[in-house]
């Protein structure tokens, strides 16, 4: 009752707009998209838009292709960023100068999560004068009044879901509070796998794995997520994981700049005596040469690698956060750390262990 009540409320959305706009999250548009909405639309005679938010987590040349192909008209934007917004208003013109109508009334459907609220404030803005009442409207809705001819509901239409599942992987329920995460997290990585399995390389250096539940699992070793006894605590990687793409840490897209690390070379000596002994625990090697590194700390950026058995072996100095230089070090490898140590006061050094 209740999803044959949600949807009686897209359509209610519907009839009452001249223009729809769809709005879908660029990092899973696949996901995000509805065509049993874009029917409805269609169907009705209305206007269909699309407006890809979050854009700012895709490749620029990625977006552009997407557009191309579409048949739907496509604006991308970040409403967070408040970037592609004036395109999407010129849009919206656009469209309103095909529509005979003395007022266009224009209405902002979607999932859960995708960001129509914040599209209808970042539209509001200083270009809007606030809300009016229209004769014949609604009672109880307002519009605003976007130009003179054009007027936005201020109330989004939402999608309802009916898939627990998609519920998670859209946002719509906290990662954290999931009883059984396993379930969501394995459709998501396999909805990955079709749309582009190169952000598991991206992200994790996966390459090589049997299933999702494998890849689950090495997932959980590389960000060392294990119970006693050395196994893969596979529920809290799974609320790890479906926490990382909620929060948009982690897409389909890798959206980090490449950029030369400036560096000095050092720790030649040590890493060589490393090798020779076959040492792979951190707290170990900061044991037996933890004075001589104490020597290196300092506002300088240094590192050093070494390969040892199966692990790399790296040292870096000149932090001020350990957590920084465990990202330099997986950066400037292209590794994962499965252990570190770090080690110093005002400066921080760390030793990591990496596959």
């Amino acid at each position: 009752m209740k999803q044959k009540k949600a949807w009686a409320i897209v359509k209610e959305v519907i009839e009452e707009a001249d223009i729809v706009v769809e709005v879908v999250d660029a990092r899973d548009p696949i996901g995000t998209r509805n065509k049993k909405l874009e029917r409805m639309v269609l169907e009705s005679g209305k206007k269909l838009l699309l407006v890809m938010n979050k854009a700012d987590l895709v490749p620029k040349e990625w977006a552009e292709e997407y557009k191309r192909k579409s048949e739907i008209p496509v604006v991308f934007i970040s409403a967070r960023e408040r970037k592609g917004t004036g395109i999407l208003r010129r849009e919206l013109k656009k469209i309103a100068k095909m529509i005979n109508k003395e007022r266009v009334k224009v209405a902002l459907i979607g999932y859960p999560n995708v960001g129509k609220s914040t599209i209808i404030n970042v539209l509001k803005g200083k270009h809007s004068v606030g809300t009016a009442p229209i004769p014949g409207y609604t009672k109880g809705k307002q519009m605003i009044r976007l130009t003179k001819k054009i007027w936005l509901l201020d109330t989004p239409g939402v999608v309802p879901i009916d898939d627990f599942d998609e519920l998670v992987i859209k946002g719509g329920f906290p990662a954290d509070k999931i009883r059984e995460p396993v379930k969501p997290a394995l459709k998501l990585i396999r909805r990955i796998l079709e749309t582009r399995k190169e952000a598991l390389t991206e992200k994790f250096n996966i390459t090589e794995f049997e299933d999702e539940e494998d890849i689950l699992r090495k997932i959980g070793e590389r960000r060392g997520i294990i119970r006693e006894g050395g196994v893969v605590d596979i529920e809290e990687t799974a609320r790890w994981f479906l926490r990382e793409w909620q929060t948009g840490r982690f897409t389909l897209f890798s959206t980090e700049e490449k950029r030369e690390e400036e560096y000095i070379e050092s720790f030649d000596e040590i890493l060589e005596i490393i090798k020779e002994q076959n040492l792979t625990d951190p707290r170990m090697i900061i044991w037996k040469f933890g004075n001589i590194l104490e020597d290196y700390l300092g506002a300088e950026r240094r590192f050093g690698a070494i390969k040892v058995g199966e692990f790399m072996i790296a040292i870096a100095t000149g932090f001020k956060k350990c957590p920084n230089a465990i990202k330099f070090v997986e950066r400037i490898t292209r590794k994962n750390a499965v252990a570190a140590e770090c080690f110093g006061k005002k400066w921080k050094g760390i030793v990591a262990i990496l596959e």
